[in-house]
């Protein structure tokens, strides 16, 4: 399972076969309160999901391992971690049971389980990255403390300079300021519109495109672009593990929307890698986060989890003597 801003996905498969079996959706997202993830309300969508994939896919009525990958997971997941095993263990027989952050499953999907990090970058950006020994996080904490690099960032600096062409201050930018203008309307009116939004991060990050548009000929964008490759090189490399004696590449896999803007991120970012990684090399992610949710509930299906267990990042709960409750995958052939 994957649950994220835009909502929650299940995947089922069998331990044996990488590719899911099938897959679902549930478009309403997560609550979360002041005691952190609602685990009810995550029960409420997750268990007649399961138990329609394995009433559509022959699957029975029992899950043996599980993998749930959740956003906020690491600070918000103590609900998470109190009731989700025994009630998997109740509902659905799960036996073994992981509970990641999305940074984890970020990782696991891209990357699997060899040594390397992952830049996981869409509104906001966190780095993770493994020797297989222990985990090592970079940022992720939101867009007042930090995602530096990440969408919310790129669109904030890119308001900032359209807000200073308006004011004919030093830094501004004609071109991001017809953008503003274009998609908000008026610049003067730009703080009512957004001060009193709740989703605040996300409206910055929708101007993050129109920084990569206006890049090929306008300085200031470009030169925002170049700033966010060095925060997210930065990143990368805080979390990458050291090249050992025989110098081996550290693999850093770049997953997340905010890559897809392409060229006018990307070659700035190369080059800031290299710089500042040079033992690195840098790969797409071969995987999204509920792909990796699959990977980690298959490897503890078959005992071979190789990624570190965390108390917080990665979880692997206990239940019962023989139990380890845990979402995802069914026997071969069952």
């Amino acid at each position: 399972m994957d649950s994220g801003g835009s909502g929650l996905r299940v995947a089922l498969g069998t331990a044996g076969s990488d590719a899911p079996l099938a897959t679902a959706a549930c478009a309403e997202p997560v609550r979360t309160g002041p005691s952190g993830i609602d685990a009810a309300h995550l029960l409420e969508q997750l268990l007649p999901t399961v138990r329609n994939l394995l009433a559509r896919h022959g699957g029975g009525s029992r899950i043996v391992a599980a993998a749930i990958g959740a956003a906020g997971m690491a600070t918000l997941g103590d609900r998470l971690r109190a009731e989700l095993p025994a009630a998997l263990a109740d509902a659905l027989g799960v036996r073994r049971l992981a509970l990641a952050a999305d940074a984890v499953t970020a990782y696991a999907g891209a990357v699997g389980q060899r040594p390397g990090a992952v830049v996981a970058a869409g509104t906001g950006l966190i780095a993770l990255g493994t020797d297989l020994a222990q985990w090592r996080r970079a940022d992720g904490w939101g867009h007042l403390l930090g995602d530096s690099g990440g969408g919310a960032w790129i669109g904030r600096a890119g308001l900032d300079a359209a807000m200073r062409a308006h004011d004919g201050r030093r830094g501004g930018s004609p071109a991001l300021l017809a953008r503003l203008e274009a998609v908000f309307g008026p610049a003067p009116g730009l703080p009512g519109l957004l001060y009193p939004r709740t989703d605040r991060p996300a409206v910055l990050a929708s101007f993050a495109p129109e920084v990569a548009t206006c890049a090929a000929h306008d300085p200031v964008a470009e030169g925002i672009l170049r700033a966010a490759a060095g925060h997210i090189a930065e990143a990368a490399a805080a979390v990458c593990p050291k090249a050992g004696a025989d110098d081996e590449e550290c693999e850093v896999a770049l997953t997340g929307g905010l890559f897809r803007m392409g060229d006018p991120l990307l070659v700035p970012l190369r080059e800031e890698l290299a710089r500042q990684l040079p033992h690195a090399r840098a790969v797409p992610g071969s995987g999204d986060p509920l792909i990796g949710s699959l990977r980690i509930a298959q490897a503890l299906a078959g005992g071979g989890l190789l990624l570190p267990h965390h108390p917080t990042l990665l979880c692997i709960p206990l239940s019962g003597p023989d139990r380890h409750p845990g979402t995802g995958v069914t026997e071969q052939g069952s």
